[in-house]
């Protein structure tokens, strides 16, 4: 495997498709939780190579549920409130999910490590398929299949059983394990996943001591070859001190472990608030339409701290309705967007006055100060 470090800190923009986590017929019933960029498309007349299809499928024992495709193109980036912004999730789903397809280009079929500028390769039109696969309590593991490649991944898996039976269903064989970071709850399945699929352990340089079975470690600027798919590599130190995000600019995935929440962000056990607030920022700085897909269903939680910091923010009234819904369905409310949560997440709203008033914040505090005031309050709240 080769692997070579870009060292880059800014990834380039293209110009990609967005699409919002949520169901059709809440999209139809809250047309203001969308911004005006964004604007549905028929179903089964995906055109662009670059539009992203979502269907919900049914999952393990479950029937399936009614099907109501939707397909989304995003025209322009989504406007930006002050400052940053992240979410959190909660209770588990049960045995249904929502499956994401993403008609995303990138090149190649080979899965090394390697490039050494920060562009894109983007000639193919793979699919990159991503599941929810709930975990535990409250967790969330990923499954990645690239089809044209053959190959499949788990991110994060907190225990093997419910992937295993995820696979078995989806009739996949895995050949990948990424790590955001070495907490049990992300890594607990790794051994016994590995034993029995022989798939390779990909996790963070910084915490290879503590990745069950690590296999290949990587750090900031890397980038890493999934079949058609190249993955770039944050080093998102603050929730431990090696996490890592893992980042799909030709599918507009993120995945961010405990780093980013929807609606909040990870607990500081390692690292500090600064360095949180560093690697926020990073994240925050993607393209709006990015996909952000975390490690707990913590968002209908968040969204109480949210409101109780900044109740005059319209945009979050709207969310704070939908996340009551599609949790009252038991339906996730993963995928967010980093445009979604930068006008709705406190953690990433520094600069909102009406949150520095909520968190007593000095006239002259810095984003990265009110951040560290906005995390001391969440972790009393």
């Amino acid at each position: 495997m080769v692997l070579a470090r870009t060292g880059l800190r800014r990834l380039p923009a293209p110009l990609l498709c967005g699409v919002m986590a949520l169901h059709a017929s809440s999209l139809a019933a809250r047309p203001a939780l969308l911004p005006s960029a964004v604007a549905a498309s028929p179903v089964h007349a995906c055109s662009s190579a670059r539009q992203c299809c979502w269907q919900p499928v049914g999952f393990l024992t479950q029937p399936a549920l009614p099907q109501a495709p939707l397909c989304l193109a995003h025209a322009a980036p989504h406007s930006a409130g002050p400052g940053l912004r992240d979410t959190k999730l909660s209770p588990r789903l049960g045995n249904s999910l929502w499956g994401a397809r993403m008609q995303a280009g990138s090149s190649g079929g080979a899965h090394a490590v390697r490039r050494s500028s920060g562009a894109s390769a983007s000639t193919s039109t793979a699919q990159l398929s991503i599941e929810l696969v709930p975990c535990l309590s409250d967790n969330y593991a990923y499954l990645l299949h690239d089809a044209a490649a053959g190959v499949t991944a788990v991110v994060d898996p907190s225990e093997a059983a419910p992937v295993r039976a995820a696979l078995r269903a989806r009739q996949l064989q895995l050949t990948h394990i990424l790590n955001t970071h070495h907490h049990w709850d992300h890594t607990g399945g790794n051994l016994e996943l590995k034993k029995e699929f022989g798939a390779q352990v990909v996790g963070p340089a910084a915490d290879k001591q503590r990745i069950p079975g690590i296999d290949v470690a990587l750090a900031e600027g890397d980038t890493w070859q999934f079949g058609g798919h190249e993955m770039h590599v944050f080093d998102t130190p603050g929730h431990t001190r090696g996490h890592v995000s893992f980042y799909f600019p030709g599918s507009e995935a993120l995945f961010t472990g405990d780093t980013l929440f929807s609606l909040g962000c990870g607990k500081l056990f390692e690292g500090t608030p600064q360095q949180m607030w560093a690697s926020l920022s990073k994240l925050a700085a993607l393209p709006a339409a990015t996909r952000v897909y975390c490690g707990h269903e913590y968002t209908q939680s968040n969204a109480r701290f949210a409101w109780a910091v900044e109740s005059g923010n319209e945009r979050l009234a709207q969310r704070s309705d939908e996340i009551a819904r599609l949790r009252s369905e038991r339906k996730p409310t993963i995928p967010t967007t980093l445009g979604l949560e930068l006008a709705t997440n406190p953690f990433l709203r520094p600069s909102s006055q009406e949150i520095r008033e909520a968190v007593r914040a000095k006239p002259d505090a810095s984003d990265a100060e009110v951040f560290a005031a906005i995390r001391r309050k969440k972790d009393s709240f």
